[in-house]
């Protein structure tokens, strides 16, 4: 095994950890397009959910028909037929979508049943059951349409999943629901998995799609100037999805939006929109800082607060790398956890990004900012800046006025905020007699306004 291959794979493994302690016996509910399906990507799918399983995330899969479904009606010279975004279902088409799931439900099973050596389901005993946990009620007449055998989500049998779920299986769930009279009834992908992650308090719904998320300007074309929108925040969405035009087809962006803004209304935390084209997209969503597709969130993940104990293990991890390398003194566990209290940091979903610790020397009415640091997966977003001015925050209230650092790469980052470069001699002499000569510490100073 080359060095080269242990050099990235240790750092990115310790990097995912945060994620995998997080997500251990949460609830994920994952709707998969039919598109997806239709594409090929099935098999990739199955491994990466069978191994987010393996890493104690208990998981709802609800599969979409949509091509299926279709592909059955034109091998039967029937035509489709759609009104307010969803499928008119007559007796034919009824017919079709039994079909459809049926064939869908062996092929998903089947996936999930590989083992073969060398691959990743090696190993994998993954029990997946399905049963008649949706009950649905009609759609009816609406302007004017009726909707034959399209249904909506009456009741979800919570109870069921749950205690099918502390199984230790995987719920597999199709758009087929059934009334208490035994009638069956077509249901969307969309709103089956909605519907379940609101009734089950789900800590994720996401959508595997046909679309990569939603773009900054929804309007625009895409392209680099206009990038996916990784994390909006509820009120921010529905604002969106007030101006977009009404969703008719799953490629229309406010398709999925709809259900991932009725999804958090109703308690779900986080809901995704991500990509089936791109390989390995559900691991990317979850275990990677950003993401790679758009996030509805009913609250703002990201905080600056200061730190607790319990953020001492995140901040040793975090300047780790930056101690090794020599860009900041060593401190021990014994020494942050001792002044835990002078640090600030920034949390995104329960990992630490950024850090940095204000000292004070009050005779002298300056302080020192110490142990700024940034993880080089956000490096580049504003998050430095960000927790700088939380420290010039604190130092006013302090009563300083101003504030200063020690650094050996990173002078020209301060000089650019406003630091100005001073002798060792400015130093407070408590800090000076601290001072290290052989690492030759360039000093600069902050005046704080308003202090």
């Amino acid at each position: 095994m080359s060095s080269v291959f242990n050099f990235t794979f240790v750092p990115w493994f310790r990097s995912v950890a945060p994620y995998i302690h997080k997500f251990r016996h949460q609830t994920f509910v994952v709707g998969i397009a039919g598109e997806a399906i239709a594409a090929g990507k099935l098999q990739n799918l199955a491994q990466d959910l069978a191994m987010i399983q393996s890493m104690g995330v208990k998981v709802v899969l609800v599969h979409g028909f949509r091509p299926q479904v279709n592909e059955q009606l034109a091998a039967k010279g029937h035509a489709a037929r759609y009104s307010h975004g969803l499928r008119i279902t007559d007796s034919i088409a009824l017919d079709c979508a039994q079909e459809a799931a049926g064939q869908l439900r062996y092929e998903i099973e089947a996936a999930f049943s590989q083992g073969l050596p060398n691959t990743p389901m090696a190993g994998a005993t993954v029990r997946v059951i399905s049963g008649n946990f949706i009950t649905a009620r009609p759609v009816g007449v609406v302007d004017g349409v009726d909707f034959l055998h399209s249904g909506l989500v009456r009741k979800v049998d919570t109870a069921g999943i749950l205690k099918t779920l502390d199984f230790g299986a995987m719920v597999l769930l199709s758009p087929v629901g059934f009334s208490p009279t035994g009638e069956a009834f077509n249901l969307t992908m969309e709103e089956v998995a909605t519907e379940v992650a609101s009734t089950l308090q789900a800590d994720k719904l996401i959508f595997v799609t046909e679309i990569a998320g939603l773009r900054v300007r929804p309007d625009e074309p895409e392209g680099e100037d206009n990038p996916i929108a990784t994390e909006l925040p509820l009120a921010s969405a529905e604002k969106l999805l007030a101006e977009l035009p009404v969703a008719s087809q799953p490629t229309d962006a406010a398709f999925y939006l709809q259900h991932c803004v009725k999804a958090c209304k109703n308690g779900v935390e986080r809901s995704h929109i991500i990509p089936f084209a791109v390989d390995g997209a559900i691991l990317l969503e979850v275990y990677v800082h950003d993401g790679i597709g758009t996030m509805v969130v009913d609250e703002k993940l990201e905080s600056l607060r200061e730190a607790t104990v319990d953020d001492v293990g995140g901040i040793l991890q975090l300047i780790e790398p930056f101690e090794k390398d020599g860009t900041l003194v060593k401190r021990s566990r014994t020494e942050i956890e001792r002044d835990v209290g002078n640090y600030t940091v920034i949390e995104h979903d329960g990992v630490i990004f950024a850090c940095a610790a204000l000292y004070p020397f009050a005779e002298a009415r300056t302080g020192e900012m110490a142990a700024l640091t940034v993880s080089p997966q956000v490096q580049g977003q504003g998050d430095g800046e960000r927790v700088l001015k939380s420290i010039e925050q604190r130092a006013r209230t302090a009563g300083l006025d101003s504030i200063f650092v020690l650094t050996t790469r990173t002078t020209h980052w301060f000089l650019k905020r406003g630091f100005e470069l001073v002798d060792i001699d400015w130093l407070p002499e408590a800090r000076k007699r601290k001072y290290n000569a052989d690492r030759k510490s360039q000093v600069l100073v902050k005046k704080l306004s308003g202090a």
